[in-house]
């Protein structure tokens, strides 16, 4: 249970890290979920890359 609940703090601190996911900029809930993909796609495909 402990384990899991660290991931999902991890995950949200991952995404805090993109400015339009920090403040509420999206009028809309699908505009702010669609910048949540772009942050965890953005985010994922980084730490994939690294050497």
């Amino acid at each position: 249970m402990i384990l899991r609940r660290w991931v999902v703090v991890r995950t949200y601190g991952w995404i805090v890290e993109h400015r339009r996911c920090v403040r509420d900029y999206e009028t809309r809930p699908d505009h702010h979920e669609a910048m949540v993909y772009i942050a965890m796609i953005a985010t994922l495909s980084r730490r994939l890359t690294r050497k």
